[in-house]
């Protein structure tokens, strides 16, 4: 990996959400993490970091920790798919996000809340 991105931090409500941004293409990329992640070391696993490298190679991809996990804060209960909608809409404001594609496996519970985010702000979300 050419360099390492830095890690900075999103308000959500009373919550701060880890993320990190790569690449500069003409379309951002929002990519909602599974169950759990961890923005730094991913990276650390050759075959992720190769991954994030070539979708950065096209787009500005926005990688975050979901609030709960990795280097954003803790909670004490179970996150509604409501904040995490507010998670993904603060992190676009964060990096000055217009308009974005998510990337989310809408069959998991965690990743629905691109769904409701392109739902609810269609005019932010790209096709």
């Amino acid at each position: 990996m050419a360099s390492i991105p830095d890690t900075r931090y999103a308000k959500s409500g009373d919550v701060h959400v880890a993320y990190q941004v790569m690449g500069s293409g003409p379309l951002d990329l929002v990519l909602v993490p599974g169950f759990i992640s961890h923005v730094e070391m991913q990276l650390e696993e050759p075959h992720t970091a190769r991954f994030f490298q070539r979708l950065s190679s096209f787009c500005r991809l926005i990688r975050f920790d979901k609030r709960g996990t990795g280097l954003s804060d803790r909670v004490a209960a179970m996150p509604t798919l409501e904040e995490r909608m507010d998670d993904v809409r603060a992190l676009m404001d964060a990096v000055g996000s217009d308009r974005a594609a998510l990337l989310g496996d809408p069959r998991r519970p965690a990743k629905r809340a691109p769904i409701l985010a392109a739902a609810e702000q269609g005019e932010r979300r790209s096709s």
